[in-house]
């Protein structure tokens, strides 16, 4: 068994993928309470980690011209003399820098090529979706002597929200004559292209049967990129669109002062369970982009998934058959007015 003293922990990919690796840090302390941990991540996700009561330091990956410098990051890492990693998100790169970095315990996945760079593997196929992705990160711990059995009651993600990140996003508001004092609903429709999204065309109907329905507070947020997607959600200027106004951290910010969160698999739903809030998530029925394996880890989500009988679901069937588009829009909006009903109260 690994005892670690001063832990590197890799996860240098997207934005849910790393607040679904944060619980690791507490899981870890309660075990080895004088353990130093510290994320290595890409730059523009650092902010999920800033405050983290349970991670001591953030390395952020050297790039150039968006190629990962190799011997810059073996660099920074040799300097830190961390004497075990545990690689989340396997990569060829990361794996080789982690071993050239002489970590001696490297636990990482045992079913790549590259996995000889490793001499703690862990084998598992995420891809089968038999448990949550949460859980498959909390699997890696096993060679500390850490296996425990986590559910959304049990987990904590400890976001933390700026103060300077809160005030510009509380001028924003005020400039735009939000009301924080009504139910406040965020809509994000975009998404990266991990998975397969909700028609827009339903994200529209939705819109309109809460502007017309309810009284709350209905933005619209996203990308610089999705500004003019987000666009098309907006109803008879009662509707904010928001898109490309926050960086991550603000965003993160916002969501705070939510009170429902609308979106298609994507790393703002994952933030906003992380804060507590009630969230709905559309997911198709594709393994593993499925919400078994992505979909929000907590007790307030209602996740809508296709309506058709289809089976062996991959992502050339679930398009062809336009499966997201059996989705019915009522069904979404009868649990919306259930939760405003109780956030009214």
């Amino acid at each position: 068994m690994i005892k670690p003293n001063n832990l590197l922990i890799v996860r240098t990919d997207r934005i849910g993928d790393v607040v679904l690796s944060l619980p690791l840090a507490e899981l870890i302390k309660k075990h080895y309470p004088d353990c130093r941990i510290t994320f290595l991540l890409k730059d523009y996700t650092k902010s999920l980690v800033e405050g983290h009561p349970f991670i001591d330091n953030i390395l952020i990956l050297k790039e150039k011209n968006n190629k990962i410098s190799l011997i810059e990051n073996i660099l920074q890492i040799k300097k830190n003399s961390y004497d075990a990693a545990v690689v989340v998100y396997p990569t060829f790169i990361t794996a080789l820098i982690i071993f050239l970095s002489r970590i001696h315990s490297r636990i990482g996945t045992g079913y790549r090529w590259y996995s000889a760079l490793f001499n703690n593997k862990v084998y598992e196929h995420r891809k089968n979706a038999l448990r949550h992705e949460l859980e498959y990160n909390v699997n890696l711990l096993k060679y500390f002597g850490i296996e425990e059995s986590v559910n959304p009651s049990t987990i904590n993600f400890n976001l933390k929200i700026a103060k300077k990140d809160d005030e510009r996003v509380t001028t924003i508001l005020k400039v735009k004559n939000i009301d924080l004092k009504k139910p406040v609903i965020i809509i994000h429709p975009g998404s990266g292209g991990s998975s397969i999204d909700l028609p827009l065309n339903k994200f529209k109907e939705l819109v309109d049967l809460i502007h017309n329905n309810l009284t709350a507070e209905i933005l619209i947020t996203g990308s610089k990129s999705e500004i003019e997607y987000c666009h098309n959600l907006v109803v008879s200027g009662k509707t904010k669109n928001l898109a490309g106004l926050f960086n991550l951290g603000e965003l993160k910010s916002l969501i705070n002062h939510c009170d429902i969160f609308i979106a298609n698999s994507t790393g703002p739903l994952h933030i906003a369970a992380a804060l507590g809030k009630n969230v709905i998530g559309f997911y198709p029925k594709i393994p593993q982009c499925s919400a078994k394996r992505w979909g929000p880890y907590s007790n307030k989500s209602i996740v809508f998934t296709p309506e058709l009988e289809c089976f062996n679901c991959t992502r050339e069937q679930c398009e062809h058959l336009d499966c997201m588009n059996s989705i019915t829009v009522s069904k979404i909006f009868a649990e919306i007015e259930k939760i405003y009903k109780f956030v009214n109260k």
